[in-house]
């Protein structure tokens, strides 16, 4: 296996899957999602990431709802679907999925490669109505140690927040693997682009890390999304997408990982070692 140190790595394809989910049909979607997958690592993507709760659809009516689509992880059946799939290409997926554990609904991701199921996130930051039905993540912010380097994970509205990002790159992230379900923002003035792109590049450039976002798209239950998935490079310049607002789409980049160590950016300055921290609160 090639550790994530090992000076003789490869650049590696990585994909962002964008579709629309159809609420409640999990075979359903599990058979979409597995064909674009297919198709993804036929062109030769090793890292491929689905949207937020890809699986089961995000407007919840009530919790008894949510618990009924929930599954535990790793042994519930659409972790085990996609970690055979895994298995089956010899890829690494990260994709979200309700998780039922401890009594509780957690709004999470999932991360499966080549061997298996490699681990969990659970979402830190709510928004609006997932504050009824899920419990706030109580895993931190792990970095995932894999055979194509050090995954981060993080979920949609975690991506508002510079913490969420500042502790995955302190964690030795190389890349952060968002699986998304975006929303217009209050006030957003109409053909706006994504709010989240502008975060997403942001943080990208101020970690010096790969970010890779992978949206859903269409409108359930009223609910419009903003599809418009990207790849961003440790410069925050963006290497695939944005995506169309509405369209089903696979963006795809090839990356070099080794590329997130380099944090100089010029001969004084590098952006983790020119933190005050001594000053900061």
């Amino acid at each position: 296996m090639i550790q994530a140190s090992d000076p003789a790595r490869l650049p590696l394809r990585v994909s962002c899957i964008q579709f629309e989910p159809l609420f409640g049909a999990v075979a359903t979607n599990i058979a979409r999602a597995s064909d674009l997958i297919r198709a993804a690592a036929t062109e030769g993507s090793a890292l491929i990431v689905l949207p937020e709760l890809a699986s089961t659809g995000y407007v919840f009516e009530s919790e008894a709802e949510a618990a009924a689509l929930s599954e535990p992880v790793p042994g519930g059946p659409t972790t085990q679907a996609w970690a055979a799939l895994a298995v089956e290409l010899g890829v690494h997926i990260v994709t979200g999925i309700a998780e039922r554990a401890d009594g509780g609904l957690y709004n999470a991701a999932v991360i499966v490669g080549p061997q298996g199921y490699i681990g969990t996130y659970r979402k830190a930051h709510l928004w609006d109505q997932e504050n009824v039905f899920f419990a706030k993540g109580d895993l931190g912010f792990p970095v995932f140690e894999t055979a194509l380097g050090k995954i981060g994970l993080a979920i949609c509205y975690d991506g508002w927040f510079p913490e969420t990002f500042r502790q995955l790159a302190l964690g030795g992230a190389e890349i952060v693997c968002i699986p998304t379900n975006w929303v217009p923002m209050p006030d957003q003035p109409a053909g706006e682009a994504a709010m989240a792109n502008t975060l997403h590049r942001a943080a990208a450039h101020t970690n010096g890390i790969f970010i890779a976002c992978a949206d859903r798209v269409g409108v359930e239950r009223g609910q419009p999304f903003e599809g418009q998935s990207l790849i961003i490079g440790p410069k925050g310049w963006p290497l695939a997408g944005p995506a169309s607002r509405d369209g089903t789409e696979t963006l795809s980049a090839v990356v070099n990982l080794d590329e997130a160590g380099r944090k100089d950016l010029n001969t004084f300055n590098s952006l983790l070692r020119d933190r005050r921290t001594d000053i900061y609160g």
